[in-house]
């Protein structure tokens, strides 16, 4: 099987052609992270001097600086070196999830042409970073795969529809969950839907180090000095912060930013960080790589939904295993804010959620 990566690279232009070296991105990332030019030398592999020559021309063609640099105390960005930074993580953040679906499309298109591979495992799921290592543990095993991200009501709608063969989606623990489930159950057959029961992870405010606007709750978030950053309609968070500003009898309305939603937990951190909004809703693993604080509000349970019909394919078996092994459940311990909980369990939905009722008769899709 052929693997295939797509990275997003931009750039900056004038009206006389010159142009911003993509190099030169790559390389104040480095310093951002390691704090010295010499690191994000060695780490870009770029000698001292071509990266002077980089921050040069840089600074020549803003007409300001890019670093500060002290004898013994390394390199600092300044406020234009930060802003660029920035926005190189919000638009890897952005794009990244959509750039791993298109490559996922790409590696069986030319699986078909190259070889005898069977049919691709269809996954259509909210996006996830325990998703991320089960697909690339996947790929290990030579298992032909098509992802696509989207919200968990499109995903859960796209498995009725025939669209996938299995549908990521995310239920709160606790309060929540019958609410939450009323969403997803017009999809959900009881006689043929199980649920694999994959990890469980915690949902919280993402907020800049050190918590500077004092924002503890939910009930924050409608203050006028506070600046809020939303997911998609249709994605299992956007469905949790509703019914979590419903609970504390707050109008969405008077939230600054409520209808500006990312696609992705790793792109409201990034805006976050980047200082765009004082507050998003997600899960603890960005927060924690973007050096962000993080308050926790619930947990929820993270389901693969499939068909039981499909269960017996070889692709399912492999990704059971998988699931079930020693190393995936070391390599989800390591992201912060997620644990197992019978990962690898397959289950009937009245198993998964007991006491809750589901019609024998789904609706129809109307997407």
């Amino acid at each position: 099987m052929h693997k295939v990566s797509i990275h997003p690279q931009w750039t900056i232009k004038q009206a006389d052609g010159q142009m911003l070296s993509p190099k030169l991105l790559a390389l104040l990332v480095q310093v951002h992270e390691h704090g010295s030019l010499s690191a994000a030398c060695r780490q870009t592999s770029a000698s001292y001097r071509h990266a002077w020559e980089l921050v040069r021309s840089g600074e020549a063609m803003f007409g300001a600086p890019l670093l500060n640099m002290e004898r013994g105390k390394g390199s600092k960005l300044t406020a234009l070196g930060e802003t660029l930074v920035w926005a190189d993580r919000r638009i890897a953040a952005r794009l990244n999830p959509a750039l791993a679906s298109l490559s996922s499309e790409l590696e069986v298109e030319i699986g078909r042409v190259v070889t005898s591979n069977p049919a691709p495992l269809r996954v259509h799921a909210s996006h996830g970073f325990a998703v991320e290592k089960l697909l690339d543990a996947l790929v290990l095993q030579h298992v032909p795969v098509e992802c696509k991200y989207m919200g968990s009501l499109e995903a859960v709608a796209s498995l009725h529809d025939g669209g996938c063969d299995l549908a990521g989606f995310h239920v709160p623990i606790g309060d929540f969950e019958g609410r939450i489930l009323e969403d997803y159950a017009r999809w959900f057959d009881p006689r043929t839907c199980r649920v694999i029961c994959t990890v469980v992870r915690r949902q919280g405010l993402i907020v800049a180090a050190g918590n500077p606007r004092k924002i503890y709750d939910v009930r924050d978030l409608s203050r006028t000095d506070v600046r809020f950053i939303n997911r998609q309609r249709g994605s299992g968070t956007r469905l949790l912060l509703e019914c979590l500003l419903a609970q504390a009898g707050i109008d969405s309305g008077a939230i600054h930013g409520f209808e500006h939603g990312e696609y992705t937990h790793a792109a409201v951190a990034a805006y976050v960080a980047s200082g765009m909004a004082d507050v998003g809703l997600g899960v603890e693993t960005p927060a924690r790589q973007f050096k962000l604080d993080f308050i926790p509000i619930a947990s929820e349970r993270y389901f693969l939904l499939g068909h039981v019909d499909a269960l017996d394919q070889p692709q399912l078996k492999t990704l059971l295993d998988i699931l079930r092994s020693q190393d995936f459940r070391d390599s989800v311990n390591r992201l912060p804010g997620y644990s197992f909980a019978d990962s690898g369990a397959i289950q009937t939905l009245s198993q998964a959620f007991p006491g809750r009722k589901f019609s024998q008769k789904p609706k129809t899709s109307n997407r």
